[in-house]
């Protein structure tokens, strides 16, 4: 985990918090899914003349990584419905750091140690502890629970799925480009076809600059994920990309009025001293 590596990380962290508050303060989900995977697609497309094509040794990758991407929005989409930003989002990003750390080991020969395990570990305490933090003093909402928890599950299979493609396909912009046009076009196509049935411009109208500019950020937050992927193991840079979960946790507090309290600052100090010891075992 080199400082470029690092910073590009950090960077899509806060990308990715930013467009996942926007897909929550959409009111419909579906609009707001569509629109960001939508704009992704678009974007997709137009970088297609520009970067190179994958290798063929990338493509049943990127297939099995569209088919995951859109059952991760569909999960997403339902914990955003069922439960709180600051609950549904931490739980959701908390739980995929241990788990690719386990796929990296057992599908890419990704085992860490020393200071990179010892970083893992701390960043994940305090992962874990933002995710608890969001469940503070009130009923567990078990079906917001278990569909955040799913949604995790998914990131995780996405992660190390994109981790081997990206590096089997020669060209991370290539990789990143043909994705986004295969995973961004499902979910539209089902909503213009079943559920807005004619209505499409008038249902997308007052949300598209906010689906748009999530988009944009989407893109951008996995383009720089895989890239990093090419230069570091898979397990730091997931635990490290997970850093968006205090991101999120301060965005929740100061637009959506949640409380983010001083066991999130504490778990965020964890998390902080994790990504130092990725560092030095870099």
């Amino acid at each position: 985990m080199t400082p470029t590596v690092t910073a590009a990380v950090l960077l899509a962290a806060v990308t990715h918090a930013s467009w996942n508050a926007i897909a929550h303060r959409i009111t419909d989900k579906l609009v707001g899914f569509a629109l960001i995977s939508g704009g992704g697609a678009l974007i997709g497309f137009a970088a297609m003349p520009f970067v190179p094509v994958p290798a063929a040794e990338a493509w049943p990758y990127l297939i099995a990584s569209a088919v995951i991407h859109l059952v991760y929005y569909l999960l997403l989409m339902r914990s955003f419905r069922l439960g709180d930003f600051g609950q549904a989002y931490p739980i959701a990003r908390g739980t995929a750091p241990l788990v690719v750390t386990v796929l990296a080991a057992l599908f890419a020969h990704e085992v860490p140690d020393g200071w990179a395990a010892a970083g893992i570990a701390l960043s994940c305490a305090g992962l874990t502890g933002v995710a608890l933090w969001g469940l503070r003093g009130r009923r567990p909402h078990w079906a917001a629970i278990g569909a955040a928890l799913a949604t995790g599950l998914s990131i995780a299979a996405y992660t190390v799925v994109d981790g081997l493609g990206v590096r089997a396909s020669g060209s991370s912009l290539g990789y990143i480009a043909w994705l986004m046009a295969l995973e961004g076009l499902a979910l539209p196509a089902y909503a213009v076809a079943y559920r807005w049935r004619g209505q499409t411009v008038q249902v997308l109208r007052p949300f598209a600059g906010l689906g748009l500019l999530g988009a944009a950020l989407s893109v951008g937050a996995y383009g720089l994920v895989l890239w990093a992927q090419t230069r570091a193991e898979l397990a730091p840079i997931a635990a490290l990309r997970e850093s968006s979960i205090i991101v999120g946790a301060a965005i929740g507090a100061v637009f959506f009025r949640e409380r983010f309290g001083a066991p999130r600052i504490v778990a965020a100090g964890l998390l902080v001293v994790g990504i130092g010891l990725m560092l030095r075992a870099g």
